[in-house]
């Protein structure tokens, strides 16, 4: 009688274990148009995997790509790349605490006052 429930429980188990559809994921559409002046790219998986971007002459892209988690939570992140990097946009990615109103007043004070070099003899 044991057995019977620990095969019972083990089946359970298995039925209730979720499918894994990313191991036969497939592109549902692919487009990719490049050009002198940029390029243009978008793909589409059956698993809810999406990605676009965009991009120019210049070597500046935007873009986002999204999934579901495997807590089945909805992952999107928007970002630009330009001259002055990589700037990823997300509800879900942490940012940091704001700048203390002292940190604040002492820059502009810095700003608004610039140390005079020292000349070296």
């Amino acid at each position: 009688m044991y057995k019977f429930y620990v095969v019972a429980a083990l089946l359970a188990c298995v039925a209730a274990a979720p499918v894994d559809d990313d191991v036969h994921a497939e592109v549902k559409e692919l487009k990719s148009d490049v050009r002198a002046d940029g390029f243009d790219f978008s793909l589409d998986t059956t698993n809810h995997i999406h990605e676009q971007a965009s991009g120019d002459a210049h070597g500046n892209i935007h873009g986002d790509f999204e999934w579901i988690s495997p807590e089945g939570v909805h992952v999107k992140v928007a970002y630009v790349a330009d001259e002055e990097g990589y700037h990823p946009s997300s509800d879900l990615l942490p940012t940091p605490p704001p700048v203390p109103e002292a940190i604040l007043k002492a820059l502009e004070y810095l700003k608004a006052h610039p140390q005079k070099e020292e000349s070296h003899h």
